[in-house]
């Protein structure tokens, strides 16, 4: 049995036949139409994000199976937070230009948005299967650490801060 992957980039729920799918499917003489839509199907809920796809082709039979990754940390929290953007520069104060007066000299606040304790877990939950680790409560610690570098707040608190509240046991009941 003979098999050939195809990986892609695919915005959730809207996989066309287009490149980079459908050449590679067309070469592999599958039915692009029936792998398109069922990839559709399992991307539905991760619409507006890019999720990674896998495409593995029996070349002998033409059968097919769809491997549905999931999208970055990063593209979940975007979506909880409803930015386009994420800081560039997060929890850090870039330094006023020299000579600068007034307003200029007030750089903006280093962070994009808050996410609650609740859309935490539901970005852990989903990222779960991909993180090397067995409880949620560390998932959960591991998105709040990449909410450092994005520059975003969890409950209005330093991620860091969170992460200390989780290790005291403050969010235990919602990590059941």
């Amino acid at each position: 049995m003979a098999e050939k992957s195809v990986k892609a980039l695919v915005e959730g729920g809207k996989a066309t036949p287009a490149p980079p799918l459908g050449p590679s499917l067309s070469e592999a003489k599958v039915n692009v139409g029936q792998v398109v839509a069922k990839i559709n199907e399992m991307t539905k809920d991760f619409k507006g994000m890019q999720v990674p796809v896998e495409v593995i082709i029996d070349t002998d039979t033409k059968e097919f199976d769809v491997k549905v990754g999931t999208p970055p940390v990063s593209a979940m929290v975007k979506k909880e937070l409803g930015l386009d953007k994420l800081a560039k520069t997060p929890w850090t104060i870039p330094k006023p230009k020299e000579g600068a007066e007034g307003e200029q000299a007030q750089p903006e606040a280093p962070f994009e948005g808050s996410l609650t304790f609740d859309q935490l877990v539901k970005i852990a939950k989903a990222k779960v299967g991909n993180m090397q680790v067995i409880e949620l409560k560390a998932a959960v610690k591991q998105v709040a650490g990449s909410c450092v570098s994005m520059g975003v707040k969890i409950e209005d608190k330093h991620p860091r801060d969170i992460q200390k509240e989780i290790d005291e046991g403050k969010w235990d009941e919602k990590l059941k």
